[in-house]
Parts: C-alpha cells; sequence; structure tokens
C-alpha cells in the first residue's frame, strides 16, 4: 500500500486529470503533474506541475524521483515514458495495455481474437487497399484513423468507394480502419476497475448520447434489459482481464436494433461518460484510479440515484458566460466546470450533473437545463 501523504504522478494535465488530482487529495495524497501545458486543468490544481514534453527525460526522472507511482489521463501518452517509469515506481495502466487502445487497429484485432463482437471492418494501410474488393460490403460506413482519433475527429462518413479512396487522402493516407455503418438502438458504456491483485468491480451501464461524435448526454442507469447490461458488464471485465489491465478502463458498445451487443472502443483511463459516479456513486471513477495506484481496496460502484450528465461545450459561452443561476436553481443539479480560460465551439468546458428518484423526470429536466444553455 502506498499511503497517503505520498506523492503520486500523472502525466496529462486534461480535465480527467484535474477530477483524478481534487479525488486523490481529497484521500490525502499529493499530485504531480507533467504536462506540456502553462495553465493547465489539472497542473492549476496540482500540488506540482512540471511543465514538459511527455518524452523529456529530465522531467520524467524528476517524476519519478518524487512518486511512488503513476497514471494517465489520455491514452496518447508515448509508451515509451511509461516504460521508463515502470523502472522506478508503480505505473498504472501498463504501456502494453495502453497500447492496444492506443491503435484501432490493434484494438479491433484484440476483441475480435477474445471472442468479443465488433462491427465488421477492414484494415486501409494504402493507396491501394481503398479498392480492395471486400470493402463494397462494408459501405456505407466510416473511415476512421488507427490513431489519434477523437471526439468524432478522424473520422469521415463513406458511401461509396470514390468517397473510400478520397477520404483516406483526406486522412493523409494514414493506416486506417473502415467500419460498416450499423443500423443502432442505443450506444452504451461500461466503466470496469481492475486492481493489481486482479480484483474487478464495474459501474452501472451509461447509455450515451452524441451530438457531432461529441457525448452530449448520458443516462444512468442505461435503459436496456438486465440481460444486456450483464453482457456488458461481463465483457468489460474479460476485456480487463485480457489486457491485464490496472486501473479504470471505458468499453464502449452499440446495442443493433436486432439487440444484438458489439464492442465499439475501449478507452485505458476514467471516461467522459463516467462523470456521473462524481455525484451519483458512492465512490466516483477517480477515487477508484487513486484506489488502484495506492494498491488499495476498490470502492462501492453503488449507484445513490437515476443521474443524467450534461456535457457543456464552449459553444455556451458564445454570447457571454452562461447564467449558471438558471442551472443551480434545479437543488439537485451539480455544476463542474474544468478552469479552461478560453471557450471555444466543440470545447469541453465542464458537466452538469443531475440527480432524482425518477429517471424519465431526471432525463427532462437535463434536457430543460441543456436547452436552457443553447438559447
Amino acid at each position: 500500500m502506498i499511503p497517503p501523504g505520498s506523492w503520486l504522478g500523472l502525466l496529462g494535465g486534461g480535465q480527467l486529470g484535474r477530477m483524478f488530482t481534487m479525488a486523490a487529495q481529497s484521500m490525502g495524497y499529493k499530485v504531480l503533474v507533467l504536462d506540456p501545458g502553462a495553465e493547465s486543468p489539472a497542473g492549476i490544481v496540482a500540488d506540482r506541475h512540471i511543465q514538459a514534453d511527455y518524452l523529456d527525460s529530465k522531467a520524467l526522472q524528476e517524476l519519478a524521483r518524487h512518486c511512488k507511482a503513476a497514471t494517465t489521463e489520455f491514452e496518447n501518452v508515448p509508451a515509451a515514458a511509461l516504460e521508463f517509469l515502470a523502472q522506478h515506481c508503480l505505473v498504472s495502466p501498463g504501456a502494453q495495455s495502453v497500447s492496444v487502445a492506443q491503435d484501432r487497429i490493434r484494438e479491433k484485432r484484440f476483441l475480435s481474437d477474445i471472442g468479443i463482437e465488433v462491427a465488421p471492418f477492414a484494415i486501409i494501410e494504402s493507396p491501394a487497399g481503398t479498392g480492395a474488393a471486400g470493402n463494397a460490403a462494408l459501405l456505407p460506413g466510416i473511415l476512421k484513423l488507427s490513431r489519434l482519433g477523437y471526439d468524432g475527429k478522424g473520422q469521415i462518413r463513406v458511401r461509396t468507394q470514390d468517397q473510400l479512396a478520397g477520404a483516406f487522402r483526406e486522412l493523409g493516407q494514414k493506416p486506417c480502419v473502415l467500419e460498416r455503418m450499423l443500423d443502432l438502438a442505443l450506444e452504451v458504456s461500461v466503466v470496469v476497475v481492475r486492481g493489481f491483485e486482479g480484483e474487478t468491480a464495474t459501474y452501472p451501464v451509461s447509455e450515451n448520447e452524441h451530438v457531432n461524435g461529441i457525448l452530449d448526454l448520458s443516462i444512468v442507469p442505461a435503459r436496456v434489459s438486465e440481460s444486456i447490461a450483464h453482457k456488458a458488464r461481463e465483457s468489460a471485465i474479460r476485456i480487463a482481464g485480457q489486457l491485464d489491465y490496472r486501473g479504470v478502463l471505458c468499453v464502449e458498445f452499440f446495442i443493433l436494433r436486432d439487440g444484438r451487443l458489439l464492442a465499439n472502443e475501449i478507452a485505458p483511463r476514467p471516461h467522459n461518460s463516467g462523470h456521473y459516479t462524481i455525484d451519483a456513486c458512492v465512490t466516483s471513477q477517480f477515487e477508484q484510479q487513486a484506489r488502484v495506484l495506492a494498491k488499495l481496496p476498490l470502492g462501492d460502484t453503488s449507484l445513490h440515484c437515476p443521474a443524467v450528465m450534461v456535457n457543456i461545450l464552449g459553444d455556451a459561452w458564445r454570447r457571454g458566460e452562461p447564467d449558471w443561476r438558471k442551472v443551480l436553481a434545479h437543488p439537485r443539479a451539480k455544476l463542474h466546470l474544468y478552469g479552461k480560460a478560453q471557450a471555444r465551439a466543440g470545447r469541453k468546458m465542464g458537466h452538469i450533473t443531475l440527480l432524482g428518484e425518477e429517471l424519465s423526470a431526471v432525463v427532462e429536466t437535463a434536457r430543460d437545463i441543456k436547452a436552457g444553455l443553447a438559447a
């Protein structure tokens, strides 16, 4: 066990890191953030911020000297940084686990190899690959960059092979995955936690709505059958185990109109769809991240009551500072802002969690608040 009062390291300075830092500090830990940004959301609340590149050898050595353990807040931290730190302190998650989720090609192959169903796909690594005969069966589809895509970025919808060839050029002719577009009923996700001794816990399944590729609402518990919810949780546990994962991981799933459950993506970190856990669960996903990192027992993942999380994007500032009184006029609304100085369209600036006893009423209130922010 790493006792409270010890230093924990964090690679990444975004809002996920901010929420981890605050959770770890509430348990008595000190947090050192390594991030290249001058005023990152996590860096401004951390006990110490080293402003440097993730592969800066001096910065990594400094973090390793101070910290007994280190974690990440986004999946694209260079594997070499995690491998270096693993020689000097405890690291969660490990470089090998993260490397699978960093690359859609590896991710799709991994999921298929362990028997988790995914959408029909093809790997395209060259211009010649766009003309493969088998691609016709995957159209209309979505061409996705294998690496560094997020929130709908690095993805292009295509209906014909000519469009596919053009999209591949538009994405820089870098390795991609072509996925067939499916008739979806819902998109859901499961946050799973796995400790160093293999102990696991899952949170309630979240039902997710997206706008322009960015998460808009998360509704918990998801309005799905218990059999689907059970299969999603069990699949998430299996994925974490097969990855030999240590830490908090989110698995996104598609539910098709015919009732099939398909894995979409793996996020090797706390997830936007799990933000509701801060206010609605006994133990938040960020406290769990700190617990795993410090080799403490996992916390209870039980839901206090139904909840809806509403993302707040920079668009809400187009007419100036939003009137937060209208949000907080709802006594069971919880406002979380991320400390970002500049609001831009599509940029995640914060979130609101609505709590209540009746899910349908909570969803209605959440939609009203969202509409008020957009007005």
